[in-house]
C-alpha cells in the first residue's frame, strides 16, 4: 500500500552533507512504492516560530506554513532526518516541527540520524523520540544512524557501491516497520481518534 510520507530534513548549513541521507531515504521510499516529499528548511523558508499554525485564523497563516499544513494533514507517516548539534537535533529541524501540532497526531515517525563522525547522530535521535511523542507521533522501534555520512552517499544520495547492500538491508527493516505501523494507524484513524 502506498503511503504519503513527508521526509523532514533539519539542516540549513552551507556545506551540509546530511541532505545526502535525506535524498537516499526519499529514493528508497519511492522504490518501495511510497510517495515521499522532502521537506527542506532551506526551500520551505518557514519563519522562526512566533505562532503555531493552529493559532492563526483559517487562511491567515503564512504561505509556507499553510502549504506544509496541507502536506502534513495528508501524511500517513513521517520520517525525520536529523544531524546532531551539541547532542541535540538542529534548531532548523526543531523550528520545522514546532510550527505544527495536531497534524502529527496519531501518525508514526521513523527516525534517521547522521553525522560526519562515528556516532551517527544517535544522541539527537534519543531526544527526538521524546519530542516526537510530545507532538503526538509514535516512533518506530528501528532507527537508522549513518555515521561518516559523507563517505556513505554521493551528493545525490546514491550509496557508494561498497556500502549499498548493507544500507539497503538496514533500510528494508526500517521501511517495513514504518509501513506496518502507518497502515495500522491509518485504519484506526479512519474509525475515529480519541482527540485532535
Amino acid at each position: 500500500m502506498s503511503l504519503a510520507i513527508p521526509v523532514l530534513y533539519g539542516s540549513v548549513r552551507t556545506d551540509r552533507v546530511g541532505i545526502r541521507a535525506a535524498r537516499y531515504v526519499c529514493d528508497r521510499l519511492r522504490d518501495a512504492g511510497h510517495t515521499p516529499t522532502l521537506v527542506d528548511p532551506v526551500e520551505v523558508d518557514l519563519p522562526l516560530l512566533d505562532r503555531m499554525h493552529k493559532e492563526y485564523a483559517p487562511g491567515e497563516a503564512p504561505d509556507p506554513m499553510e502549504r506544509l499544513a496541507g502536506l502534513y494533514r495528508e501524511a500517513d507517516a513521517f520520517v525525520i532526518v536529523s544531524g546532531e548539534y551539541n547532542h541535540l537535533p538542529p534548531p532548523a529541524l526543531v523550528n520545522l516541527l514546532d510550527h505544527f501540532l495536531n497534524a502529527y497526531y496519531w501518525r508514526p515517525a521513523g527516525i534517521v540520524t547522521y553525522s560526519r563522525g562515528s556516532f551517527g547522530g544517535v544522541r539527537a535521535g534519543v531526544h527526538l523520540r521524546d519530542m516526537l511523542a510530545e507532538l503526538g507521533m509514535m516512533t518506530t522501534p528501528t532507527a537508522l544512524a549513518y555515521p561518516r555520512v559523507d563517505a556513505l552517499f554521493d551528493a545525490e544520495g546514491a550509496p557508494v557501491p561498497t556500502e549499498a547492500e548493507g544500507l539497503a538491508t538496514r533500510f528494508g527493516r526500517f521501511e517495513t516497520e514504518l509501513t506496518w505501523v502507518a497502515e495500522a494507524l491509518r485504519a484506526k484513524r479512519a474509525e475515529g481518534v480519541p482527540y485532535t
